[in-house]
């Protein structure tokens, strides 16, 4: 029980401010060779209860990828991000995620199937290419859904 309603959060996580560039609105299209014609969505990442996370949804306007909830939270001892992931298709799954020099990564390495994602922020800010990468053994790596996010706000 909250004793204080007023109080979400004393400040915002300073481990999460690596991940400032990412907070707003974004534009998406998204390509995958299973789809006839890009399909288009927006992506909202925000400071959640507060700073205390961060949390990233996306939403698709036509079938295709999966709407989904991620939340990001980290480690303040080891400096490890995690995503905790959840969409409309009922998939849970944990991610590791790093940042640096404008470059965003997540992966996960699972028996069967294994992913990662990276993508690359433009100089002035507004937009970052990426791509889903699957792989069934950890080792052959194939591309699976190519973005591009541009920035709303």
């Amino acid at each position: 029980m909250n004793r204080h309603p007023e109080r979400q959060s004393l400040i915002i996580n300073p481990t999460l401010k690596p991940l400032e560039f990412l907070i707003g609105e974004w534009r998406l299209v998204a390509s995958h060779p299973a789809f006839p014609t890009a399909v288009t969505g927006e992506v909202t990442v925000e400071w959640m209860d507060g700073g205390a996370f961060v949390m990233v949804r996306t939403n698709f306007e036509q079938p295709g990828p999966p709407s989904s909830k991620q939340v990001i939270g980290r480690d303040d001892s080891s400096g490890t991000f995690r995503v905790l992931y959840y969409d409309e298709r009922g998939v849970s799954r944990v991610y590791k995620l790093s940042v640096g020099e404008g470059v965003w990564k997540m992966w996960r390495n699972a028996p069967g199937f294994s992913q990662r994602f990276t993508a690359t922020l433009s100089e002035d800010g507004n937009s970052m290419a990426a791509m889903w990468e699957k792989s069934s053994d950890g080792k052959k790596w194939e591309n699976d859904l190519e973005l591009e996010y541009i920035r709303i706000r």
